[in-house]
């Protein structure tokens, strides 16, 4: 990602409107959905070709991960990295990334070549996107931590001044507290706690 913060990255919570571009008497229709997983992109791009059982191909990009980047761009029959590196270049001009860009094109009777195709597809994304409401999100880094019951005012307090996110916890004797922090932080949040006595921290994976 391109981000100047180490720890935030771009992404769409909810799937855009339909946008539709004409070119030719073609018609391209963009869409973009969020995802986390490879799993879902195969349903939605069924569903697209159920809803539009004229068009000839369903073009597509994807980019999933924040640190780990993973990505596929897909021509769908088009002619070579006409139709999904065009589109997979729009997800990395807004900089974006869990998220499927699929643009569904309906032959018009009039061939675009490659150079009209590579510019529909592009544009198409880009539409796609700017339907699409982008939101900033953090990385966290969660981490367990466990600790007597008699050092809890101790923790609290820790978890006030730094405003740490507890996300789930087991009071008991023995107490367990998963918490949640911004990734910039989880340095200097791990080594608070390590340096306190009868506590001990791990990071979950």
């Amino acid at each position: 990602m391109n981000n100047n913060n180490l720890d935030t990255y771009k992404t769409i919570v909810s799937p855009g409107e339909e946008t539709l571009l004409k070119e030719k008497k073609s018609k391209f229709y963009g869409y973009a959905f969020p995802i986390s997983t490879v799993d879902e992109v195969k349903p939605i791009l069924e569903k697209l070709k159920k809803k539009h059982h004229t068009a000839c191909h369903v073009c597509y990009a994807w980019q999933i991960g924040v640190e780990t980047i993973r990505y596929r761009a897909n021509d769908d029959g088009e002619p070579n990295n006409s139709a999904g590196m065009p589109i997979y270049g729009q997800i990395q001009s807004c900089d974006v990334t869990n998220i499927l860009v699929a643009i569904v094109r309906i032959f018009g009777g009039t061939k675009l070549g490659v150079g009209g195709l590579i510019s529909a597809y592009r544009e198409s994304a880009q539409l796609a996107l700017k339907a699409s409401a982008i939101v900033e999100r953090t990385i966290k880094q969660e981490f367990v931590l466990s600790f007597d019951y008699p050092i809890m005012d101790k923790v609290m307090r820790v978890i006030k001044q730094h405003q740490i996110e507890i996300v789930a916890q087991q009071l008991e004797m023995n107490c367990s507290y998963i918490i949640s922090v911004r990734k910039q932080k989880a340095t200097e949040i791990e080594s608070i706690f390590t340096s306190m006595q009868y506590i001990t921290i791990k990071r979950k994976e």
